[in-house]
């Protein structure tokens, strides 16, 4: 199988892939942030980097079975719905999937974005895409709470899909260092919440927010420092989670992305795939095209 994966990030599709058993004869690769292509070459060396998704029109390539991508979510997500910009800001890279799409036309295709993006800007892709999109909530392969859209021609079988019982205890680390704990004062401390606490800290309401390790985290985001990362309550105190904690609740191996700084991992993260909802994807391609 041939695959081309715009905006590749640090390349969970190709963990997906390895995850079910996809042989895969040539994975190309359209990203441009330095630090996420040096996590992927350290992982997958062979894998073929094209930089610009909008140079595609340069690109030379074989016949592509399957082409994936996420473009960047920023100007739709819920998160910046003051400001945001829908399709006509930043998340405007999802027309050169399109392009794309309709140039090397491929077998299969998977195009991923945030559920929290208005009916709009759902309906402008459903119709440029040609289908309907599936939501899948990460919380079912992982202790994260990430709701997604994914719009595929794969068949994929819903109904195969159930809530997991795991939670932040399943994969917190047991001695982690003390550069990640906080001493500030914690506010209204519930044990019976997901938000447990709240932090006693100048920032935005939702990065002050602790978490209990008996419940799921919410959706883990872009973050390159300055405490944005999310918080869980351990041995009393209320900590950051660690990069390694970041890899497992988006189902990444251990230390996949640890050649590159702290920040730059919660960064690439952040913005990545759950793999194991992907792998679940993938593992509906038909056998005769695997």
């Amino acid at each position: 199988m041939n695959v081309l994966s715009l905006f590749d990030g640090m390349s969970c599709g190709q963990i997906a892939l390895e995850r079910v058993g996809i042989k895969v004869n040539k994975y190309y690769a359209s990203e441009i942030e330095p630090n996420s292509i040096k996590v992927t070459m350290k992982n997958y060396p062979d894998t073929i980097q094209l930089g610009d998704v909008t140079k595609h029109s340069l690109w030379e390539l074989p016949k592509i079975d399957l082409l994936i991508g996420g473009s960047p979510c920023q100007s739709l997500s819920i998160v910046q719905s003051k400001t945001r910009e829908n399709l006509d800001g930043k998340s405007k890279l999802f027309f050169e999937f399109v392009d794309v799409l309709e140039t090397v036309k491929p077998c299969w295709f998977l195009f991923e974005n945030v559920a929290s993006m208005n009916e709009e800007s759902k309906t402008a892709i459903s119709n440029l895409l040609g289908c309907q999109p599936i939501l899948i909530n990460s919380n079912c392969f992982s202790a994260q709470d990430r709701p997604r859209l994914y719009w595929t021609n794969i068949p994929v079988n819903m109904w195969e899909i159930k809530e997991s019982n795991l939670c932040l205890n399943d994969i917190l680390e047991k001695n982690v260092q003390e550069k990640y704990f906080y001493d500030y004062k914690l506010i209204n401390l519930d044990m019976d919440k997901q938000v447990c606490a709240t932090m006693e800290y100048k920032i935005h309401d939702m990065h002050k927010r602790i978490f209990n390790p008996k419940f799921k985290t919410h959706t883990l985001t872009t973050c390159a420092g300055g405490n944005l990362q999310k918080k869980v309550y351990q041995d009393g105190r209320a900590r950051k989670l660690t990069p390694l904690e970041y890899e497992r609740l988006q189902n990444v191996p251990d230390n996949y992305t640890s050649i590159v700084a702290d920040t730059n991992r919660y960064n690439m993260l952040g913005n990545g795939w759950t793999v194991d909802v992907i792998a679940h994807i993938f593992s509906h391609i038909p056998k005769e095209i695997k």
